[in-house]
């Protein structure tokens, strides 16, 4: 009976998830190309920066390019030791300007340092912030304008769409967007309370204006996390902002074994608890608890254990599933859930060691503590 108090917890916090008014696991908050790209986009500009990505700006620039017409398209090489440059000029785009970065100044980013100098460069009324792994499906940034404009937004961020092949990736990928939105609820931060800004950093629409009131990107320039950052800002400057998935933006990143997904994570897990311990512990109890305890119910020989524990695991997996069907994503990977999210507090406990160890991120070369 004494298994029964440790498995409760599970189960009121499924529970809580799915009867959530803002429906954290929903999938609802989504846009894609709706058009064709012959829309005019003379009040855009792309910044693209791009450190050492050769094996996608190609077809990232082609993307890009072929959104409409009259928009203009600025890559800030960051300082690369690869082809990225040559590759991108080789396309001989007409309305694309590649500009080499300068170097990095203290305090800085090196993305934000990038995109920095290419927000200097435009003039139009609207930039298009685009990772230089993002392709962009013909027709979406009109799209994201037209919804812009029509909805008064400041601020439009699209989730990626992440790569979804390997075993690793369909097992991990689909949970790493699923916890995203449990913990930044897309339609809160869609709400006009300021409690709660989020935003996806590979594809964002911003309004010119709102960004050069905020003294650009300088307002953000030491976050780790400057998507959600500069939402931030943006909301409490009294803007309007927006995310939501898409099928149309669609990130080439390979992240083929865990390692390489290992490292992603925890590369800013711990930035998001703000580097706080007792908020690590509180994660931990609540992670444990929603993925660990109903498994060991299961097994735990109480009929009453047992129930609840296969209570938990079926809340547990009606929550994941839309999920997983809004990505394709055979829906018999949900039973793989409680080990995801194992693997996903360890990992977050990886990024707390080495902060205490004072290692810091480290992405392309650059270390960020």
């Amino acid at each position: 009976m004494d298994f029964v108090w440790l498995v409760l917890p599970g189960l009121c916090i499924w529970a809580t998830i799915l009867l959530l008014p803002w429906r954290p696991w929903s999938t609802r908050e989504s846009i894609d190309a709706t058009s064709t790209a012959t829309a005019d986009l003379s009040d855009i500009t792309i910044l693209i920066p791009a450190r050492n990505e050769a094996p996608y700006i190609q077809a990232t620039l082609s993307s890009a390019s072929n959104q409409g017409h009259n928009h203009k398209i600025i890559l800030i090489d960051d300082g690369s030791t690869d082809a990225t440059a040559t590759l991108a000029g080789s396309l001989q785009l007409p309305d694309l300007n590649i500009i080499q970065g300068n170097p990095l100044p203290p305090g800085w980013s090196g993305k934000l340092w990038a995109l920095e100098q290419g927000r200097l460069q435009a003039d139009s009324n609207y930039l298009l912030l685009l990772d230089a792994d993002i392709r962009l499906e013909p027709g979406l940034l009109p799209a994201l304008l037209t919804k812009l404009r029509q909805e008064n937004l400041q601020f439009i961020s699209l989730m990626a769409f992440l790569r979804m092949e390997t075993r690793w990736e369909k097992m991990l990928m689909p949970a790493f967007i699923y916890f995203f939105k449990l913990l930044y609820p897309f339609q809160l931060s869609n709400s006009a309370s300021r409690l709660v800004a989020a935003a996806a950093g590979g594809c964002i629409l911003i309004d010119r204006r709102t960004l050069d009131e905020l003294g650009g990107f300088s307002a953000v320039k030491d976050q780790l996390i400057d998507d959600c950052a500069l939402a931030r800002r943006v909301k409490n400057h009294g803007g309007k902002t927006w995310i939501g998935l898409s099928h149309s933006a669609l990130s080439q990143r390979c992240y083929e074994d865990l390692q390489t997904i290992w490292e992603m994570v925890a590369r800013t897990a711990f930035t998001q608890l703000r580097y706080s311990g007792a908020l690590l512990l509180v994660c931990t109890f609540l992670m444990l608890s929603a993925f660990v305890v109903p498994v060991a119910g299961i097994f735990s020989g109480n009929v009453i254990s047992i129930t609840l524990s296969c209570l938990t695991f079926l809340l547990m997996t009606i929550s994941y599933l839309p999920t997983l069907n809004y990505y394709g994503v055979n829906l018999l990977w949900a039973c793989t859930l409680p080990l995801t999210g194992l693997l996903y507090l360890l990992m977050t406990w990886s990024s707390a060691i080495n902060y205490w160890r004072g290692v810091g991120a480290s992405w392309k070369g650059r270390n960020y503590t």
